[in-house]
């Protein structure tokens, strides 16, 4: 701290020292949770060493006291911090109050609100799905009403951000919000007073049995309450008959570490190992199976794809690295850097790469971050560019990071995990692309639901709507003059596959919108290369396949 002669001392000298005690009490206070993209913490101390002189601090102060224009001292401090850690690697970063909450809750495994999930739909609020037992489905609200005023708020039509809804029906638990609801064949708007509650955050989007022996578990994050769901619904498809299991993890962006460490631990056999980490100022800690699981013998599969990050490497890699299954797909995000997320006393947060984490070879999986991070985030348009979406001879491996499995099988560190198994994209679907990429299939599908409701409740239950309910020829024509209407070119003619794919998708959301996730997936499954092709893989001994692809470069 610079000295300072005691007369004419002005109160904005002890400014540097009052800040600096803020933040060594934020680290102090607030450290409670570690994080792996968003992970929790086993660790709860760390020490922070002060300098005499705080420079960082010393500037904010010369550039509040002395600027042209009025600034704030928050905004400089916390603009300070952002680029602080933003310089640091792609994954550190800092949290400002107001975002704290919205980014946390879900990886908690709950928030507070009124239990809806909803759609901005030509700039209006459209109710999904509400949550059950959530105070919208108690109150009565129903799929397709739409909430057209938040107390005497008007918020349809006025081009409100999908954020700003939900801060205004969000709110802590036991305080109340009036909505107006417009209800298909009701004239006038009508009015529920819903009391705001808990409401879960689900990370398993389904669980069901693929065909008579397989169960099939889609996990979309990795929060608080993942395992426990995992649990129920391995007891659901044991109950169901299930033999073989896959685990689908594509989409699948990470989450807790601690939670990845507990599915893993029902799928491998006690003591196995699954995860370590390792950091310059935190000591080499090793994770491993611990109990008996669930699923240690069953045949099984992994699905992966270029958007499966972090807590999902980690579960694949452990997986792979013990010859424990089959991992298909494509080549994994490649993040394998874990963070400690620390709460300051102002309620922001920051959330610091501490370690490094391995697979059970010794593979870190982590990709180079140094050309920046909008690079960083892209590189899968790189990977479309030099032919890997298509295949994996396009991939170029660093010997100096090859590694074997027990079972003797090739892998590879220095950038995510590459499959056992690969499946690439599809191809020459330029035009399905371009009406899902917009979101036409969605909407289209989510105004034939709204329109047919009536006549669509016949399909009382999700096997009734995926066994009987067929997209007719007059509907489908109606899509491609709905496309083209909104100035999407139509071809002439639509090859057999393009038009399989669009029909199989307008059908897999117009059950979603009714039904839901059970009406949604085993429709979009008829049509999804890598679930068949694991289910072809499943049919086959699952411990054979791998050996017989242990000295062989992964691929097809």
């Amino acid at each position: 701290m610079m000295q300072h002669r005691k007369r004419h001392i002005s109160p904005r000298v002890y400014m540097p020292a009052i800040m600096a005690l803020v933040l060594v009490a934020g680290f102090y206070l607030g450290l409670h949770m570690r994080m792996s993209g968003s992970g929790p913490s086993e660790r709860s101390f760390f020490s922070v060493g002060l300098d005499r002189y705080n420079k960082v601090n010393d500037v904010i102060n010369y550039i509040h006291n002395a600027y042209v224009d009025s600034v704030s001292r928050e905004h400089l401090t916390e603009e300070s911090i952002r680029s602080l850690l933003k310089n640091l690697d792609p994954h550190s970063s800092y949290i400002p109050e107001t975002d704290f909450r919205r980014l946390n809750d879900p990886l908690m495994g709950s928030f507070e609100g009124i239990g809806i999930e909803f759609n901005m739909i030509k700039d209006t609020v459209v109710v999904i799905h509400p949550i059950p037992g959530g105070p919208s489905e108690k109150a009565g609200i129903m799929p397709g009403d739409r909430i057209v005023m938040v107390g005497d708020s008007l918020i349809a039509g006025v081009n409100m951000s999908t954020n700003d809804v939900a801060d205004m029906l969000m709110g802590e638990k036991g305080t109340t919000v009036q909505v107006s609801v417009l209800r298909s064949g009701v004239p006038d708007l009508l009015p529920f007073l819903l009391t705001r509650d808990k409401i879960p955050s689900l990370s398993m989007e389904i669980a069901y049995m693929a065909d008579e022996s397989t169960g099939y578990i889609h996990l979309s994050k990795f929060s608080a309450t993942t395992h426990q769901e995992f649990v129920n619904g391995i007891n659901q498809l044991h109950q169901e008959g299930m033999e073989k299991m896959i685990l689908d993890l594509r989409g699948n962006g990470g989450g807790f570490l601690d939670a990845a460490i507990e599915v893993a631990d029902e799928l491998l056999e006690p003591g196995k190992l699954i995860v370590y980490t390792d950091g310059e100022n935190r000591p080499r800690t090793y994770a491993r199976a611990r109990r008996a699981g669930r699923l240690e013998t069953q045949p099984l599969v992994i699905l992966i794809d270029e958007w499966s990050a972090s807590a999902s490497e980690i579960i694949a890699g452990a997986v792979q690295d013990n010859d424990r299954g089959l991992v298909i797909g494509r080549r994994s995000f490649g993040k394998g850097l874990v963070q400690e997320q620390i709460q300051l006393v102002d309620g922001s947060a920051m959330r610091l790469t501490v370690a490094r984490y391995y697979t059970p070879t010794g593979r870190s999986i982590q990709k180079p971050y140094d050309e920046g991070e909008e690079a960083y985030f892209n590189e899968f348009i790189q990977r479309y560019h030099n032919g890997e979406m298509m295949s994996p001879d396009s991939i170029r491996f660093d010997e100096s990071l090859r590694f074997e499995t027990p079972a003797g099988r090739i892998v590879y560190g220095g950038g995510g995990i590459m499959p056992d198994i690969f499946v690439p994209v599809e191809e020459n679907i330029a035009f399905f692309n371009q009406v899902f990429n917009r979101g036409h299939i969605y909407t289209f599908a989510f105004d034939y639901a709204d329109r047919n409701r009536s006549a669509l409740d016949r399909y009382r239950n999700a096997r009734a709507f995926v066994d009987d309910f067929v997209l007719s020829e007059a509907t489908y024509n109606a899509f491609l003059t709905y496309v083209s209407d909104l100035g999407v070119r139509t071809p002439d003619d639509v090859d057999r596959q393009t038009e399989t794919l669009i029909k199989t998708n307008l059908k897999a959301y117009i059950g979603r919108n009714i039904i839901g996730a059970e009406a949604f997936y085993p429709v979009l499954h008829t049509q999804d290369r890598a679930l068949i092709r694991a289910l072809k893989a499943l049919q086959e001994d699952t411990m054979m396949v791998a050996h017989d692809r242990a000295t062989g470069r992964p691929g097809e």
